[in-house]
């Protein structure tokens, strides 16, 4: 039998996957190979659906493709029928440099 806080890891791993369908439409990578998702936090499971938390940074404070790269991201969430609400949240602490990056991401863009 799998407990709740099993399920809630798997979902979590879930949701991380499906973030890796959204690209930053300037540099055409995912955010999460970018190291732009900070946290993935599920609360408040009803009707089997979770409420979803992104923590996110952006390349650039000043990025003016914010609120599209919100948007794909919550589009991306709740299009998966597992969760009735997604909120990103955009933090600049630590601020994003290229270190944040996976090896798939720096081998996107010809980093390695």
């Amino acid at each position: 039998m799998t407990n709740s806080s099993d399920n809630i890891s798997c979902m979590t791993e879930y949701f991380w996957d499906v973030l890796k369908s959204v690209q930053d439409p300037e540099i055409g990578v995912n955010v999460v190979d970018l190291g732009m998702i900070y946290a993935v936090d599920l609360q408040n499971y009803a009707n089997g659906k979770f409420e979803v938390g992104i923590e996110m940074t952006l390349t650039s404070p000043a990025c003016p493709l914010a609120d599209e790269i919100a948007d794909e991201i919550k589009f991306a969430i709740t299009n998966t029928g597992k969760c009735s609400k997604a909120e990103v949240r955009f933090v600049f602490d630590p601020p994003w440099n290229i270190d944040m990056m996976t090896a798939e991401g720096k081998m996107q863009l010809g980093l390695l």
